[in-house]
C-alpha cells in the first residue's frame, strides 16, 4: 500500500509530486526547499535557517506516512555555495546528532528560486 504526503509546497501539482512516499516500511522524502505556508522563501540569505526549516519540513512529512525522524537512515543536502557547508551542517547536527543518517553535501549550479541556498532529500525505513 502507498501512503503520499503533501506539504502544500505551490510546486507540488505543476510538477506532479508529493513531499514523501511511503511504500511498505520504506519512505523517500523529495528535495525539500526552505518554502514557507505561504509560499515564500524562508530565512532568505540564512544558510542556517533555511536548513533547519527543510528538516521541520521533511519531519512533518514522515509523520504524516506513519514515520519517525528517527527512522531517517540518509539525508542529502545540496548547498548553492559549499563554502556554506558548516551552517548547514550545525543546523543538520541540532537534528541528528543521535540519530547519525549517512549524509552528503553537495554543491549545486542553483536552485528553482534563487533565494534558495540548501535543498535537502531524506531516506527512511521504519521500524
Amino acid at each position: 500500500m502507498k501512503k503520499q504526503a503533501t506539504s502544500g509546497s505551490p510546486f507540488e501539482n505543476s510538477i506532479g509530486f508529493c513531499r514523501a512516499t511511503r511504500i511498505g516500511n520504506i519512505v523517500a522524502v523529495s528535495g525539500t526547499a526552505p518554502i514557507n505556508f505561504d509560499g515564500s522563501t524562508a530565512h532568505v540569505g540564512d544558510v542556517y535557517g533555511q536548513t533547519k526549516v527543510c528538516l521541520d519540513i521533511i519531519k512533518e512529512a514522515i509523520q504524516r506516512v506513519d514515520g519517525r525522524f528517527t527512522d531517517i537512515i540518509r539525508t542529502r543536502i545540496f548547498l548553492k555555495d559549499i563554502s556554506q557547508w558548516e551552517k548547514a551542517a550545525k543546523a543538520h547536527g541540532e537534528y541528528f546528532s543521535e540519530i547519525k543518517p549517512v549524509c552528503t553535501f553537495v554543491e549545486v549550479s542553483r536552485f528553482i528560486d534563487e533565494d534558495w541556498l540548501v535543498e535537502i532529500e531524506a531516506d527512511c525505513v521504519v521500524h
